[in-house]
């Protein structure tokens, strides 16, 4: 079910115009919505496309640069990868203990003396 916008002449709006199928908008004759133009000229719209999160991690995965980057254990790639993980997945920011993490990561300071200042580190039990 196409969307297409149109920039009207007469009002002078940019309006959306719904139609049921592609051939209907073919073969209708647009009128705008606002004055009720037929002056309308068509624009070119933006496309969104969905994808699944299966879809984006392995786009994420796919990524050499920030793959490879993981590996030089430079605590600010770590930070990079993180903040690239949490905004594609669209993880709550709002997270304090998170964001102080990648905060910190991003300053340089290892992840083992980080997990072991908030409590985390597994070398107590």
């Amino acid at each position: 079910m196409p969307i297409y916008e149109y920039y009207c002449f007469d009002c002078r709006k940019k309006v959306a115009l719904f139609f049921r199928t592609v051939s209907a908008a073919q073969d209708a004759t647009p009128l705008c919505p606002i004055c009720g133009s037929e002056r309308l000229h068509r624009l070119v719209s933006r496309v969104a496309v969905v994808h699944s999160e299966e879809d984006r991690l392995d786009r994420l995965m796919e990524d050499e640069s920030l793959l490879a980057g993981l590996e030089s254990e430079d605590p600010r790639t770590l930070a990079k990868f993180m903040r690239t993980m949490q905004n594609e997945l669209g993880e709550d920011m709002d997270d304090p203990e998170l964001g102080e993490m990648i905060d910190r990561l991003e300053a340089g300071e290892s992840p083992e003396a980080i997990e072991a200042s908030l409590g985390l580190d597994d070398t107590s039990g």
